[in-house]
């Protein structure tokens, strides 16, 4: 996902989480090719007292919806965040 100093989105898949301070989203690549590019984006809940988030469910977008997400977000002020939990591996395609 962009950093948040560029304005260009990466061409190379990136990880990138963003938080409003309760809820948290976290995107990874799922599928990176010349053909499909895809994001995984994990939704995350900030719970009094919880040191990980409750994780509320997973979806996989396009490049294209998940940088307008991200997008969306920042505009709402949700912000860059620090890794929030360790994410499982990613099935091997």
């Amino acid at each position: 996902m962009p950093s948040s100093r560029s304005k260009r989105p990466p061409l190379s898949p990136q990880e990138g989480w963003i938080s409003d301070g309760r809820h948290v989203l976290h995107f990874r690549p799922s599928r990176w090719d010349r053909w499909s590019k895809r994001l995984e984006v994990t939704v995350g809940e900030l719970l009094p007292d919880q040191p990980v988030p409750l994780l509320k469910k997973r979806l996989e977008l396009s490049r294209e919806e998940a940088l307008k997400l991200w997008s969306e977000k920042r505009q709402k002020g949700w912000q860059p965040t620090t890794a929030q939990w360790q994410p499982p591996p990613l099935p091997l395609s």
